[in-house]
C-alpha cells in the first residue's frame, strides 16, 4: 500500500451515522416535525454558507472565534453557519413582503463550530429552532417553551426542567452591584456557569476578571433576592395556563445564555440525570434584524440540542420498539421461483406493507435468513416449490421461529393486525 493514502476516517469533532444510527435520528426528527407542525410552524432551509459580515459581531467575541470562516474561490470571506437564528434573521430582512407577520418557522439543519470536540459537543451538529418573528407578546414567548414541553414528552422524558430568565434581571443586578456597563457582559457570561461550576469556582473566576470581594458578594446577594419580571410572571402564568407543569419551569435568575444577541426572555431545557449539559436554550432577540437590516421586527425561538437528546435517549433506553419501518423480508428460494417471489413483493407493496425483496437470487435461503435475523426482520417470507404448487406463502416469525402457510390475502391481513399493536 503506498504511504501517500491515508487510513479511511472521518475528521476530528465529525461523525458518520450507520442505519442503526441513522434511523434513531429520523424517529426523533419526525417527533420535532410533527410537533411544530401542530402549532403552525412552517419549515424554513437556508444555505451552509453566508457572508462572515452576517454572522461575525452577532454571537459574542468568544463564540465568534469558533466560527469557521475561510474565502472562497472567489475571494470571497464567507462562513459556516455558526446557528440558524442569524441566518432566518437575513431571510426575515430580505424576504419581509413575501413571508408577512407574525412568521413562525422551524428549521431542523447542520450547524458547524469550530470548538474542542468533548462528549456531548461536536464540530459539526445538527440544530433545531421553533421561532416566533413579528410579535411582542409574552404568548409567543410562552408558545416555544409549550413546544419545548411536549418535545420532551413525546421523546418519553419523565423529568426535565424549563429554566426561564429575564435579561433585565441580569442587567438590574449588575447596576445594583455597580458593574460598569462594559464589563457587565463579560460578569453575566460568568455567573452563566453557575449550574455547571461550583461557587467557588465562579468567584475566582470572577476574582481574575478584577472585580473586589465587596462587589461579588453584592452579586450573589442580588442574585438570592430576585424576583421574575412582569413579564416573566406572565409567561410562567401563560404556560402553567396551557399545560407545562409547575416543577418543569423554574425560574433561574443568574441564567444568561452566552449569546449577546437576547434582549428580554431566555430558556434553558435540562433532562434530570443527564449530566453532560442542556439539551436547549433559547430567548427572545428583538434586536437582531433590526441590526441586520434596519428594519425592526421582534422574535423569540430556541436551538434543540438535537445530538445529545439522542444520546439522553439512549441513555434511557426510550427509543420506540416499532422504529424500524420496515418489517418483513421476502426471500427468494431459487432462481426458478425468483418471479414469484417479484409477484409477492408487489401484491404487499399495493397494500402499503413496507417490505424488502432480497437483492440477489443466486443466495442460499439459510443465508438470507442469517440476513433477515441480523437487520432485525420481524417476519421472512418464503415461496418454495410446495408453497407455489399450492398458491400459498410461508410466513416465518424470525423471533419465535413460528412458520405458516398461509395465502397472500392471509398475510397481508395478518401484517396489517401485527402494525396496529
Amino acid at each position: 500500500m503506498s504511504n501517500n493514502i491515508r487510513k479511511p476516517q472521518t475528521l476530528k469533532g465529525f461523525r458518520d451515522f450507520l442505519p442503526n444510527e441513522a434511523r434513531k435520528r429520523a424517529y426523533v426528527i419526525s417527533v420535532f416535525k410533527n410537533i411544530f407542525e401542530s402549532f403552525g410552524f412552517e419549515p424554513l432551509e437556508t444555505p451552509a454558507l453566508e457572508y462572515q459580515s452576517l454572522l461575525l459581531g452577532k454571537y459574542g467575541e468568544e463564540a465568534d472565534k469558533l466560527v469557521y470562516t475561510f474565502d472562497d474561490k472567489g475571494g470571497r470571506a464567507v462562513a459556516l453557519r455558526y446557528d440558524q437564528t442569524v441566518p432566518t434573521a437575513r431571510v426575515l430582512a430580505q424576504y419581509q413582503m413575501q413571508l408577512g407577520l407574525p412568521f413562525k418557522r422551524y428549521q431542523i439543519q447542520p450547524v458547524w463550530r469550530a470548538d474542542k470536540p468533548q462528549k456531548g459537543r461536536y464540530r459539526e451538529f445538527l440544530q433545531c429552532d421553533p421561532d416566533i418573528f413579528g410579535s411582542s407578546s409574552s404568548l409567543a414567548d410562552t408558545e416555544i417553551i409549550v413546544v419545548s414541553s411536549q418535545i420532551l414528552q413525546q421523546l418519553g422524558f419523565k423529568k426535565f426542567q424549563i429554566l426561564v430568565n429575564d435579561r433585565s434581571i441580569l442587567f438590574a443586578i449588575m447596576n445594583r452591584s455597580q458593574i460598569p456597563e462594559n464589563e457587565q457582559l463579560s460578569v453575566i457570561q460568568t455567573l452563566d456557569k453557575l449550574d455547571k461550576k461550583s461557587k467557588t469556582e465562579v468567584i475566582e473566576e470572577l476574582k481574575k476578571k478584577r472585580l473586589s470581594e465587596d462587589k461579588i458578594q453584592m452579586i450573589f446577594t442580588a442574585i438570592d433576592e430576585a424576583n421574575p419580571s412582569d413579564n416573566l410572571e406572565k409567561i410562567i402564568k401563560y404556560a402553567l395556563a396551557l399545560g407545562v407543569t409547575k416543577e418543569t419551569i423554574i425560574f433561574r435568575p443568574y441564567l444568561a445564555r452566552g449569546l449577546d444577541y437576547y434582549t428580554d426572555s431566555i430558556f434553558e431545557l435540562l433532562i434530570e440525570g443527564y449530566d453532560v449539559g442542556s439539551v436547549g436554550g433559547g430567548g427572545r432577540y428583538n434586536k437582531l434584524i433590526k441590526q441586520i437590516s434596519g428594519v425592526s421586527i421582534p422574535a423569540v425561538g430556541i436551538a434543540f440540542g438535537f445530538d445529545r437528546i439522542v444520546e439522553a435517549i439512549d441513555q434511557f433506553s426510550l427509543w420506540p420498539k416499532d422504529m424500524q419501518q420496515t418489517t418483513v423480508l421476502i426471500t427468494i428460494f431459487n432462481q426458478e421461483l425468483i418471479y414469484q417471489s417479484i409477484k409477492v413483493a408487489q401484491e404487499l407493496r399495493k397494500e402499503n406493507i413496507a417490505l424488502e425483496l432480497y437483492p440477489d437470487e443466486s443466495t442460499k435461503l439459510d443465508k438470507q435468513l442469517k440476513y433477515a435475523d441480523r437487520k432485525g426482520f420481524q417476519y421472512a417470507i418464503i415461496i418454495g416449490p410446495e408453497e407455489n404448487d399450492q398458491n400459498k406463502i410461508k410466513l416465518k416469525n424470525m423471533t419465535t421461529g413460528k412458520q405458516e402457510t398461509l395465502s397472500v390475502d392471509e398475510v397481508i391481513k395478518r401484517l396489517y393486525e401485527n402494525q396496529s399493536k
